[in-house]
């Protein structure tokens, strides 16, 4: 079911860009070409705020779990851009030469979002019985650090969480989803996707020593139709407009 997903999702995405203008992505005088970027679902407000201000290109942003936009790409996809929510895939992309040598652009933290009145103080809490946790799917970033931090715990206690485990989503999005629309009573994500909600939900700080390395990497995508540009927005991520953006956001610097 999974890859029937992510080949509908490849599909309609290049549906997508086929309905385009055929100008848009190589834009005749007096306009920009397009440049797309496919981004964590984490980075969304981020890009969204500092997109509009790449000056040599309109960008187009898409959005989805790491892991998708990923498999999207080995699929024939041509993005110009992929920004990821760790490492290991821009690394494993570019092993497979379908992605520049990747940059490491941007910190995160990792933590327990909770609605604001919310009676869960801790990962103790989450033990109890009747409480309803959102998690990410096991081949998305965010499930992967997840994974990585329960299993750091006592093995009965890691398991007593993972049987309150009522959902495996796809990207942040999904598990902000659930908490807000109720459906959940705590989940893990990055500390910028609870300041995206303007204080519906609260962030529970982990301890040190649970919470993992979360680090981003971007590239350009092998086949792109706008490498120089695409060179220049990865830049970006680093220092200018979307560095900024994405430090206002809450992300932390690259290590």
């Amino acid at each position: 079911m999974r890859l029937l997903a992510l080949a509908l999702s490849a599909a309609a995405l290049a549906l997508a860009a086929c309905g385009d203008d055929d100008n848009e992505a190589t834009a005749g005088a007096g306009e920009k070409p397009r440049l797309v970027v496919s981004a964590a679902a984490s980075m969304t407000e981020a890009l969204e705020s500092c997109g509009p201000e790449f000056q040599d290109a309109t960008v187009r942003l898409q959005f989805a779990g790491s892991d998708e936009l990923a498999a999207q790409i080995r699929q024939g996809l041509k993005p110009d851009v992929y920004a990821a929510a760790n490492t290991t895939l821009p690394d494993e992309l570019y092993q497979e030469g379908l992605l520049s040598r990747p940059v490491e652009f941007a910190t995160n933290t990792f933590v327990l979002a909770v609605p604001n009145d919310a009676d869960i103080q801790s990962l103790d809490d989450l033990t109890k019985s009747g409480v309803k946790i959102a998690i990410g799917a096991e081949d998305v970033p965010i499930g992967s650090y997840t994974r990585e931090t329960l299993a750091k715990l006592p093995k009965r206690r890691e398991q007593a969480i993972l049987d309150n485990v009522r959902s495996n989503e796809p990207d942040v999005k999904g598990i902000i989803g659930k908490l807000t629309q109720g459906a959940a009573d705590a989940g893990f994500v990055y500390v910028t996707d609870v300041n995206a909600t303007g204080g519906d939900l609260e962030a529970v700080e982990l301890p040190a020593e649970l919470r993992p390395e979360v680090t981003y990497g971007a590239g350009v995508v092998d086949g792109a139709e706008q490498p120089e540009r695409a060179l220049e927005f990865v830049d970006q991520l680093v220092d200018g407009p979307c560095a900024d953006a994405l430090e206002e956001a809450g992300f932390g610097p690259a290590p």
